[in-house]
């Protein structure tokens, strides 16, 4: 069973919990800092890395899938890369509908494999952490809504790594919740004032398709329900209630006729995510809707240009 994210994570203040984890983050802390030398970049392909530091539901796919659309348009042969990992096949196939993904449970053999099919640009959804590769390109993605919760490390708080390493990349990417974004910022810039800060939101592609008169129950098992939930309701759908699950959640029968009787009860169709849909594989699945959504990237022309120089730059 795949246990939620702990609400303290993002608490704005530390909770106890947070200080009874504090030496176990030390440690992971210190053990991070114990790196292997990063292999040299192959200088047959360009490789890009979207990451995070922050677990989860900061939209590096959503992004991932946004970049490779933009290089496309460019000419540009590229391809995903992404770890694999059994409980997160809802992403394998995300990724996979919109282009060539090469999976392996070790990064560089999937880039390897990529290389020898002729592809010129590589596009890492997740890897920030991982030190055996040099990435040309590495763009740090944040959920708007929740920052960097109690701003702790794992697993005192939802951090992979210290927040002040920022001072050591170039691109960060803010998704998702405009609130608190001149904040968010000016923080950024107080550790690395040199860094590039772009942002976007998630607008809904198959909105008109909802009757907005119904009554709708939201459930999904995403790194951010309540980011998903808000934009729903931002486009004037009438959520009577939602559900939230862990991240990646496999949905049992179970979850599934709990999920039914609770939308029987309130007269409401029922809304998911596009990556939660593809995980009920196990279930009749056709009483439930899902909202397509893609990325909007504000300035997009000068996150272009970057994409482009990357490109050029031999």
């Amino acid at each position: 069973m795949k246990l939620k994210k702990p609400k303290f994570w993002d608490y704005k203040e530390p909770h106890l919990y947070s200080y009874l984890l504090l030496p176990f983050s030390i440690i992971l802390s210190l053990l991070s800092k114990i790196r292997s030398k990063p292999k040299l970049t192959n200088p047959q392909i360009k490789t890009i890395c979207i990451g995070n530091i922050y677990i989860g539901g900061t939209g590096k796919t959503s992004l991932a899938i946004k970049i490779k659309k933009i290089l496309e348009k460019k000419n540009i042969k590229v391809c995903f890369i992404k770890k694999f990992y059994p409980d997160q096949i809802d992403e394998q196939k995300l990724l996979s509908k919109n282009g060539q993904l090469f999976t392996s449970i070790k990064r560089v053999k999937a880039l390897d494999e990529a290389i020898s099919q002729g592809y010129k640009m590589a596009i890492f959804d997740d890897g920030l952490q991982d030190t055996s590769i040099k990435y040309d390109l590495e763009i740090v993605c944040f959920n708007n809504l929740n920052w960097i919760g109690n701003g702790l490390t794992l697993p005192s708080g939802p951090l992979r790594e210290d927040i002040n390493n920022l001072r050591f990349y170039d691109n960060v990417f803010l998704n998702g919740n405009e609130e608190h974004l001149i904040g968010i910022k000016n923080q950024i810039k107080k550790i690395n004032p040199q860094i590039n800060i772009n942002q976007g939101k998630y607008i809904p592609l198959n909105i008109e398709d909802f009757n907005k008169e119904y009554d709708y129950l939201v459930f999904s098992g995403i790194g951010n329900h309540k980011t998903f939930v808000n934009m729903l309701k931002n486009n004037n759908l009438k959520i009577v209630d939602d559900l939230e699950y862990p991240d990646h959640y496999q949905y049992s029968q179970k979850d599934f006729n709990e999920i039914l009787n609770k939308a029987k009860k309130y007269h409401a169709k029922i809304i998911t995510t596009e990556k939660d849909y593809l995980r009920l594989d196990s279930v009749d699945k056709t009483e439930v809707l899902f909202i397509k959504s893609t990325l909007e990237i504000i300035d997009e022309k000068n996150f272009i240009q970057t994409l482009i120089n990357l490109n050029e730059n031999n």
